[in-house]
């Protein structure tokens, strides 16, 4: 059986603030090894469950977070950027079920440890087919689109509850409870590689017995609409071909299949960046 591990960074257990998770400040190489470990607690659940196969992707910023020197052995990565699949990188390679570790939920979530939607110098909002979403969503539905399921999300509270709402059925791991957008109360390290081992055993288990959760599937074409944080940068991905403008801050597309808009929506914000 072949696992994906889609990892970010804002939702890694003990990660409070920007600091954590930036490139820039010394204590992202703190941060970077606690990532690391979330990992490999979802590797050692995969192991125990079954999987036969195990590929990581490094999903924060650049792709170039997770240790490889301390990561699992048994595992393989995805590291750096661009990727055409960006987050969720490999799931078209035959992957049979998908977890995502340090997830966050989506921009404007309240009591949610770091909330922003891929971009939060120039995100606001996204719809998809009208509904607002997160990463969460639109990478389970990337997921989805491939037939894969979604079996774990680990993140804080707000993140687990948002990834209830798009993914029926998925185990979570909630390992801190924000209070804030920058404060929370962190499970100890080892409470919380327990409950990611846990829940990505029990997630493996339920689809090899026939009863996991269903891969999420959005119906087409696949409508997506962005609201940026200033106008020039709608400016900006309203280049997109195809795309239509809304407004002062908005513009909106439509796409074949959710391969496409996932593609058409990195294209839009990376458009837009200042």
């Amino acid at each position: 059986m072949k696992v994906l591990i889609a990892a970010d960074m804002e939702g890694i257990s003990g990660v409070t603030c920007w600091d954590h998770v930036n490139i820039g400040h010394a204590e992202y190489q703190r941060f970077r090894r606690l990532m690391t470990a979330d990992v490999n607690a979802a590797i050692e659940g995969a192991v125990k469950a079954g999987a036969s196969e195990i590929l990581v992707t490094d999903g924060h910023w650049n792709g170039d977070n997770i240790l490889l020197e301390e990561l699992d052995p048994r595992a393989h990565l995805n590291a750096g950027t661009p990727a055409p699949l960006s987050m969720v990188q490999g799931v078209e390679t035959g992957v049979q079920a998908a977890i995502f570790i340090g997830s966050h939920a989506r921009m404007g979530t309240p009591n949610a440890i770091l909330d922003h939607t891929w971009s939060s110098s120039r995100v606001n909002n996204v719809w998809l087919n009208d509904r607002l979403v997160g990463e969460i969503g639109l990478n389970g539905a990337v997921c989805g689109h491939f037939g894969v399921a979604v079996v774990l999300v680990s993140g804080d509270q707000s993140a687990c509850a948002e990834a209830r709402e798009w993914l029926e059925g998925v185990e979570t791991a909630a390992v801190k409870h924000a209070h804030s957008r920058s404060s929370a109360e962190l499970l100890p390290l080892p409470a919380a590689r327990a409950l990611i081992r846990e829940g990505v055993f029990k997630g493996i288990q339920r689809v090899k017995a026939g009863n996991g959760p269903a891969p999420l599937q959005v119906s087409l074409p696949v409508h997506m609409k962005i609201e940026f944080l200033y106008s020039d940068m709608a400016d900006q991905a309203a280049l997109l071909p195809g795309s239509t403008r809304l407004g002062g801050r908005m513009m909106e597309f439509v796409a074949c299949d959710m391969r496409e808009a996932y593609i058409c929506f990195q294209a839009a914000v990376n458009l837009a960046r200042r």
